[in-house]
């Protein structure tokens, strides 16, 4: 079995990347270089933007290679429409409120909880008593 940081869509100690989005204190676009990779089956990049931030702890998504820069953004932007063109399809397509037509949930740390489970959780915690 290779190595993983013999994969193609791994990156190199000093690749120059650049942020696929907006990171905490780096723009979208912004060129760097990876100066670490750590990780087996969880690879983690550390990299050293230009403008003197440096971001640890980055998954690859994260990050573009240089050469790959313009291919990924027409590679996003053609989601983007294919997304809204579905989207869009959906909605025409879905006469009325069905129970999993979207019935709420609140979202945390990017993980949306189904209404559901809220609902659940609430109905638990009168039973015990519990007062929030």
């Amino acid at each position: 079995m290779p190595k993983n940081d013999t994969l193609p869509h791994n990156l190199q100690k000093k690749e120059i990347v650049k942020a696929a989005i907006n990171l905490r204190g780096v723009p979208e676009g912004t060129m760097g270089r990876v100066i670490l990779s750590s990780g087996l089956d969880w690879v983690r990049y550390w990299v050293a933007f230009e403008n003197g931030v440096e971001l640890g702890s980055l998954h690859r998504d994260k990050l573009v290679r240089e050469a790959e820069w313009d291919a990924y953004l027409v590679q996003r932007e053609r989601s983007q429409e294919i997304a809204e063109s579905d989207s869009e399809g959906q909605d025409s397509s879905e006469g009325g409120d069905s129970p999993s037509s979207g019935s709420g949930g609140v979202e945390v740390n990017g993980v949306l909880v189904p209404q559901l489970l809220l609902d659940r959780t609430k109905a638990a915690l009168e039973r015990l008593g519990v007062s929030r």
